[in-house]
């Protein structure tokens, strides 16, 4: 390549780097032109304004940013809003409202699981998917099965006490 072929890239389009994505959100479709880079938990928050969703580490290792897509738990930092188009997903906003709460977010604020509030919502979305996967139902269990969220506040044994109340119905 001679030194004057080299592409100008103030002449590049963005059109390659830039996607439409179609996702139901808590039940209400939404169609998004994302950076292809831009990962679901960004699409949600800054896209969306869905802030109940948080971003904890950005590395996949807390769980704070846990969300549901198609009923399946996922770490929201880690996928890329992209691979979602027709999915959907389901956030902290869409399990309940204050007057109408999930019996989990009732449970957490019934045994205080939710203690400085920043990892509650991932630990929720957790503890809802769990409830529909095969899981024992010793303390054990529980715990290996929420290994993905972490509390720095230390709540785990009023997380574990709203979730065995979820559990026994």
């Amino acid at each position: 390549m001679a030194p004057g072929d080299a592409p100008d890239a103030s002449k590049r389009h963005d059109d390659d780097t830039r996607t439409q994505v179609k996702i139901s959100v808590n039940g209400q479709p939404q169609e998004l032109e994302v950076d292809n880079r831009t990962s679901l938990l960004d699409a949600l928050r800054d896209h969306l304004h869905l802030t109940g969703t948080k971003k904890g580490c950005d590395h996949g290792q807390c769980g704070a940013c846990t969300v549901h897509v198609n009923g399946r738990r996922i770490n929201a930092c880690l996928s890329l809003a992209v691979m979602h188009d027709g999915d959907q997903v389901t956030t902290i906003e869409g399990l309940g409202q204050p007057g109408a709460m999930h019996p989990m977010q009732r449970a957490f604020v019934e045994h205080d699981g939710y203690q400085c509030g920043y990892c509650t919502s991932g630990q929720i979305m957790s503890a809802v998917a769990m409830l529909h996967e095969q899981w024992g139902s010793a303390d054990a269990d529980i715990r290996e099965a929420m290994s993905g969220n972490i509390c720095r506040c230390g709540a785990y044994q009023n997380i574990l006490a709203a979730i065995k109340q979820v559990r026994q119905g």
